[in-house]
């Protein structure tokens, strides 16, 4: 009864328009105020708790990290760099936009930053060499989602902080994962591209100083993510001080190497920043009290008993939880997602020996694969502003692209040593 009553307020709540964290502080408070379940002190101190974690501090500064690099010219040398090595190749133009993507979600740590700052340049690009425009503009909204599973990712952040993993060993199998997700989506572009006869305009021809000069322009911006992960792995810094560095990194190449921005754009930059994590800490806050009222009633124990008496299959609950992560990631923010199901979710599939951090690339690739999925994926929304193109357009045209992308998560879901042998090889633990 109580379990019913409780996810019912929840829904109506959600429903309603009301914020997440709004809904779940709501949920709590009457469950406090007609079943006493847990005092409003303890709530407090519980939610205050979730507030309080250093691991989150990553959160604000990688997305100041991913921002200031977006606008100070570090993209464009990225997309330079790919056009020199396969530019001139059938489909080339749509494979250097994927790996664009790939590269730059190795400092942006979001899909939207990925999304903004590769899809201004190259969609343009690509119209120009007589690409379909919602060919090209699909082909950034689903590489842009790959800024979620490589790192440094905000999501992984999260997930790392809701389950009590490793951040490192998140950061380490994301990094496998988005590689296969992104070449999938190259052989994809590839085959798709033969069939459609899109090919450059016309050959271009470096020279050899042409070419070292794209190369050698491009060493500090691919230094960055270099410098941010490789200070993790090397144990010189924790995540959280990587992500101090990359700021102060990103602020040194694109205000004092590249010029293309200014100290005035960084006040601004932050207090986005800012905007982006405080919903994020504060959803995590209640959270954290309403799981309390959750373990409580026990009922993260009864719906995992409820669940493992359908089917005890590792298989087959992988199956289910990929369709449940599938259809929540249309219509929910990615980060309240993970915090509102992994807390349930975890002790049902580590109880049939999946790893947490396999289970947490499983859910972040599902997520990312809703950024794209019609009626409400976010990507959508920005790529259809930055390319001109419908979404109602983009929303038939994206399927073929998604197909590919759920052929990649079903290989990172039932064949886990793809993604984990990167840390276990490191001696992290999964």
């Amino acid at each position: 009864m109580m379990m019913a009553l409780f996810a019912g307020i929840f829904i109506v709540l959600f429903l309603i328009g009301t914020p997440i964290a709004v809904a779940l502080g709501a949920t709590s408070l009457f469950n406090m105020e007609v079943f006493d379940t847990i005092a409003v002190s303890s709530f407090t101190k519980t939610a205050s708790n979730g507030f309080n974690s250093y691991l989150l501090v990553a959160c604000p500064l990688f997305t100041f990290a991913g921002d200031i690099m977006a606008k100070g010219g570090i993209s464009k040398r990225l997309i330079a760099v790919a056009k020199l090595l396969i530019g001139n190749m059938t489909g080339g133009l749509g494979i250097v936009s994927i790996l664009a993507c790939m590269v730059f979600a190795a400092i942006s740590g979001t899909g939207s930053a990925t999304v903004s700052a590769i899809g201004m340049i190259m969609i343009p690009e690509m119209v120009r060499s007589h690409y379909d425009r919602s060919y090209a503009t699909c082909s950034v909204a689903i590489g842009g989602a790959i800024g979620t599973m490589i790192p440094p990712s905000v999501c992984q952040v999260v997930y790392a902080t809701c389950a009590g993993v490793s951040l490192t060993s998140m950061f380490t199998a994301g990094i496998p994962a988005g590689i296969i997700f992104g070449l999938a989506l190259c052989v994809y572009c590839y085959f798709s591209s033969k069939k459609r006869g899109y090919k450059p305009a016309e050959k271009v021809h470096y020279s050899s100083k042409e070419a070292l000069h794209i190369v050698v322009d491009a060493i500090p911006a691919m230094l960055v993510p270099i410098i941010i992960l490789g200070s993790i792995y090397a144990g010189i810094c924790t995540p959280t001080e990587s992500a101090a560095l990359g700021c102060l990194v990103g602020v040194l190449v694109s205000i004092f190497i590249y010029r293309e921005v200014s100290w005035k754009i960084l006040p601004y930059l932050a207090m986005h920043a800012m905007t982006i994590a405080a919903p994020v800490m504060f959803i995590i806050g209640m959270s954290s009290g309403f799981g309390s009222i959750l373990s409580m009633e026990q009922i993260p124990a009864k719906i995992a008993d409820a669940i493992l008496a359908i089917t005890s299959n590792k298989y087959v609950l992988l199956l289910i939880i990929n369709i449940i992560f599938l259809i929540m990631g249309t219509f929910m923010e990615t980060n309240a997602a993970i915090i509102l199901t992994v807390p349930i979710l975890l002790p049902i599939v580590t109880a049939v020996g999946v790893s947490p951090v396999h289970f947490g690339i499983v859910c972040i690739v599902n997520l990312a694969i809703g950024f794209v999925t019609p009626p409400l994926g976010a990507n959508l929304f920005m790529a259809s502003a930055i390319g001109n193109v419908p979404l109602n357009k983009l929303a038939k045209d994206i399927w073929p692209w998604i197909a590919t992308g759920i052929v990649a998560l079903l290989l990172i879901t039932y064949i886990p040593d793809l993604i984990l042998f990167l840390p276990k090889l490191m001696g992290y633990v999964v």
